[in-house]
């Protein structure tokens, strides 16, 4: 009797673990990885928010292919920490962590003042730094995460363009990848409301912030016509990283990681399409476009509207008081 009873239960539970690991081995069999031999030798990269996660596997790659590795977030303890595993991690000593605050203008300029006085050169800036879940106003009087996600890379890229155009040749372009989010479908762009709290749930804001990066990378893309630099825009798709802990806590943000890490992405799966983007042959004449996956895709409609882009790149510039 025990045992009849019993059998739905099992069922139950054979069914259930059938479906996981179908999941599992569906996202798993999906996922592409860079496949590029490329090194990167007299090379010099900037990975922002390059000491965590999917950053921190992105600048990895780069370090193992042999380039100067620059590593920048607003967090010393975890900067230097993340410099030394690195450095272990793959022999390469020419790893450098330099403190940078997206959420501050000040201190975005002070750090790209310091590049170009300290650097020859710069191959790669890759923007992947990013928040998801503060949503109030910054010291210069934006939202936290518009201001992390979108108009601090705007200004910083901006700063660095000299030296990105000074390094790249016709045979070898400079590139900048835009780390941006499937969640750009339910993003948009007003000018208005942008760095309104009392109106935006963290969520929105996160997703208008990616969009706003894809709009950026397209109008960079008209502006650098002409000059040996390309602009893309990847998404590193549904990663389990620690971005989840502002949200969930230590505890419930642990959790989280390691569900999206074994039926989703690992941060290094996640690192896959950014590193294509930086360094594959196949790529190095694209630019203004979105990949995922290692291979190029389309975004959302409303992101290839050039006149929109162009009224973003002209507030965006106003806001952070630059003038191209």
């Amino acid at each position: 009797m025990f045992y009849i009873e019993l059998m739905p239960l099992v069922t139950i539970v054979v069914v259930v673990g059938a479906v996981l690991i179908s999941l599992w081995t569906k996202r798993k069999l999906s996922h592409r990885v860079c496949l590029s031999k490329r090194r990167l030798n007299g090379k010099t990269c900037i990975v922002t928010g390059g000491t965590s996660g999917i950053g921190l596997e992105a600048a990895k790659d780069l370090a193992r292919r042999g380039a100067r590795v620059i590593i920048a977030c607003p967090f010393p303890e975890e900067g230097k920490n993340a410099e030394h595993t690195i450095i272990e991690e793959t022999g390469n000593k020419n790893i450098v962590f330099k403190c940078l605050n997206l959420a501050s203008l000040e201190s975005t300029r002070e750090f790209a003042k310091n590049i170009l006085e300290t650097e020859n050169r710069l191959d790669i800036l890759i923007n992947n730094a990013g928040v998801g879940s503060i949503n109030k106003l910054t010291k210069d009087g934006m939202l936290y995460t518009m201001q992390i996600n979108y108009y601090g890379h705007f200004l910083l890229t901006n700063l660095l363009l000299p030296l990105l155009k000074k390094t790249g040749t016709a045979e070898e372009k400079s590139r900048i990848v835009n780390v941006v989010s499937i969640l750009h479908h339910t993003g948009h762009y007003n000018f208005g409301d942008m760095n309104m709290p009392t109106i935006r749930s963290y969520v929105q804001s996160y997703s208008n912030s990616k969009f706003c990066l894809i709009l950026f990378t397209r109008e960079l893309t008209r502006r650098l016509i002409g000059s040996n630099v390309i602009v893309n825009s990847i998404d590193p798709g549904t990663v389990g990283s620690t971005i989840y802990r502002r949200n969930f806590g230590i505890l419930g943000g642990w959790l989280i990681k390691q569900w999206l890490s074994f039926f989703w992405k690992t941060p290094w799966h996640g690192a896959q399409t950014i590193v294509y983007a930086a360094v594959d042959e196949s790529v190095a004449d694209i630019s203004g476009e979105l990949f995922k996956d290692c291979k190029l895709i389309k975004a959302k409609a409303s992101t290839y509207n050039e006149e929109t882009a162009k009224t973003l790149w002209e507030e965006s510039q106003n806001l952070v008081l630059f003038d191209t």
